[in-house]
């Protein structure tokens, strides 16, 4: 006899996000793969949960990644030339703000790594907001670019005052949260902090922020313990429209 107890519950993929915009898929220039063989590895593995585009965005950040154009390009086409051909790919850059992005903001000659349309990811230290993240974010604007900041629910600094995440949002910089804080990949207060920037409907994009494999595991396994699609109700997801080839 059937039984409701013998139901397997059934969670979404990942169909309605479709594309992914914050990653660190690309080999050998970051805290993300090293070999051409994992990036093909863990985007099967996403494609596999339902993501079907990809933009790359390995860190440049000087201290520590200190990538340009020239170091990027040639990583993007290993992957593109052995990637599946039902997956579709592109590549920008998640840019630390510090003095160095500020030279390279006034330097008429450097070329910025963008997404589609003009929009370029930032991120912050963890630990301390950049003095001249109001600034940067208005010169980037002047410039004509599109300013993303990366995972706001991950900077410790705005968890006790997250009107200052509002405050960004409002001076036309797009908010970008990451799929593993919603899993609480990354800790309890991160977790609260995303479902908090979710339920206020401040969230503009959803990206991965993937480096390695057990990564993509975490995503696997949250996938199939709840439908997380239906936390964003409120927020405007627009992954699809600004940055989707199709």
């Amino acid at each position: 006899m059937f039984s409701i107890f013998n139901r397997t519950r059934q969670y979404t993929d990942l169909r309605w996000i479709q594309v992914d915009m914050h990653s660190h898929i690309l080999p050998g220039l970051d805290d993300g793969c090293q070999e051409l063989a994992q990036s093909l590895m863990l985007l099967d593995r996403l494609h596999a949960v339902g993501l079907s585009e990809f933009h790359f965005t390995p860190h440049i950040f000087r201290e520590l990644y200190p990538n340009s154009p020239a170091t990027i390009a040639p990583a993007f086409e290993q992957v593109q030339s052995a990637r599946s051909a039902a997956i579709k790919v592109g590549y920008a850059a998640e840019y630390m703000v510090d003095s160095a992005f500020d030279q390279l903001l006034l330097d008429p000659d450097v070329e910025l790594l963008t997404l589609p349309g003009k929009h370029i990811l930032i991120e912050m230290s963890y630990m301390q907001e950049s003095k001249q993240i109001e600034k940067t974010v208005f010169d980037l604007q002047i410039a004509g670019y599109k300013p993303i900041l990366a995972h706001p629910e991950r900077y410790i600094f705005y968890h006790q005052q997250p009107e200052r995440i509002k405050h960004l949002r409002d001076m036309g910089c797009l908010l970008q949260v990451n799929l593993l804080s919603v899993y609480g990949y990354y800790g309890l207060n991160e977790k609260r902090m995303a479902k908090y920037l979710i339920d206020k409907g401040w969230i503009d994009l959803i990206g991965t922020d993937v480096h390695h494999e057990r990564h993509v595991r975490a995503i696997e396994q949250g996938l199939k313990k709840e439908d997380i699609s239906t936390y964003f109700k409120k927020c405007n997801i627009q992954n699809e429209r600004l940055f989707s080839n199709n």
